[in-house]
Parts: C-alpha cells; structure tokens; sequence
C-alpha cells in the first residue's frame, strides 16, 4: 500500500475521429475476444456473457449492456455516453483512459477492478460494487453513488464532485488523498477509514454528525 497515486485529472482517451458500425462479429460477444476502433452505437448487448473482452478505442452510445456478464473485461481509450450499464458484472474489470458520460449503471459490479484515468459525469451509480477496487486518477462529478460499496478500495487517486454518496460504505477503505467537494454525505458508513481524506469545507458539517454517530455522541439541538 505504499503507492503514490499521479496527480492531474484523468488523461482523455485516445480514440479515432472515426469509428467503424458494430457488425454481426463484434455484436456477437466472444471469449477473449478484442474488438478495435468499433462504434457501438444504439446496440443491445444486453444479458452478453463472454469473459476477458477486450475493448480498444471504442465507442458505445445508447448501448444496452443491462445484466450483461463480461469478468475480467478490458475498455482502454474508450467513451461510453447514454449507455445502460445496470445489474453489469464486470469483475475484476480494467478500465484505462475511459469517459462514461450520462450513463445508467445502477446495480454495477466491478469489485477488485482496475480503473486508471477515467471520469464518470452525471452517472446515476447507485447501489454499485466497487469493493477492493483500485482508483488512479479517476473522477466522479454529478453522480448518484447512494449506497456504493466501497468496502477495503484503494481511493487515493479518487475524486468526488456534487456526488450523492448516502449511505455509501467505506469500511477499511484506503482514503489517504481522495477528495470531496460538495458532496451528500448522510448516512456513510466506515467513516473511521477516512483518514487522510481531503473533505471540502462546505462538507464538514454533515461529516461531523457522521462521526458523531460513529463515536456514539448523541447530539441534541434542544435548548437547555
């Protein structure tokens, strides 16, 4: 645990100004299949199962990939718009150079996942499993996190902008550097894993009521 995560925000992909239509090979998900320079636009891949998929510099808008199964699954310099990602398992998943960009993953899991230069914006990713994950330089703005598993993650390269993270868990989660700023922290759980963390001054507030609780304090805004 003695990485130092790189500053900077999330380096941009490196995708081509022009992408190839998914055809019937790359819309028939396989096996340690690598699909290159594909633009999966308005395409249902949704319940596909194929393990160690390899995306490179793809684009997917409006794709459906809801209930999909793809463990261990790889998107490098790719950008992922309008897409439903709900209830996707992605196990062990590696995301490099990745925009996901008004994306619906609620239900996500992608627990024990790599995710290197890689911003979500207005993602609505509640009830997500992000346990023993690792962040390096990855960006959360304008999400919905409510109840996100954050449990034993790596989130020093992680940063949090206008995020609802209620009742989100980081127990023995690794915080030393992650950010917060304006953030709806009610109701998290694991708040003396936070050690470390760097936390907005306008979040203070409901942070100290979180670890009030976590301290058994009971609080009491009645006049004496």
């Amino acid at each position: 645990m003695n990485r130092r995560p790189r500053s900077g925000p999330p380096r941009e992909p490196r995708t081509p100004a022009e992408l190839q239509a998914a055809g019937e090979l790359q819309l028939e998900l396989e096996h340690e299949q690598t699909v290159e320079t594909t633009a999966y636009d308005d395409a249902d891949l949704a319940g596909a199962e194929a393990e160690a998929i390899v995306f490179d510099r793809c684009g997917f808008r409006r794709t459906g990939l809801a209930g999909a199964h793809l463990p261990g699954v790889r998107f490098v310099d790719c950008r992922v718009e309008v897409s439903d990602l709900s209830n996707l398992r992605a196990e062990k998943a590696r995301l490099e150079r990745v925009t996901l960009t008004g994306c619906r993953a609620t239900g996500l899991a992608a627990y024990d996942g790599l995710f290197s230069d890689v911003a979500f914006a207005d993602c609505k990713a509640d009830l997500t499993n992000w346990r023993f994950a690792r962040f390096d330089v990855v960006t959360f703005r304008d999400c919905n996190l409510a109840g996100a598993d954050f449990t034993e993650a790596d989130l020093r390269g992680a940063s949090f902008t206008g995020c609802d993270l209620t009742g989100a868990q980081f127990h023995r989660a690794t915080m030393a550097g992650a950010r917060f700023r304006r953030c709806e922290l009610s109701g998290i759980g694991g708040i003396t894993s936070w050690e470390g963390a760097v936390v907005h001054p306008e979040d203070l507030l409901e942070l100290s009521y979180v670890f009030a609780r976590a301290l058994g304090i009971v609080v009491d805004a009645g006049d004496r």
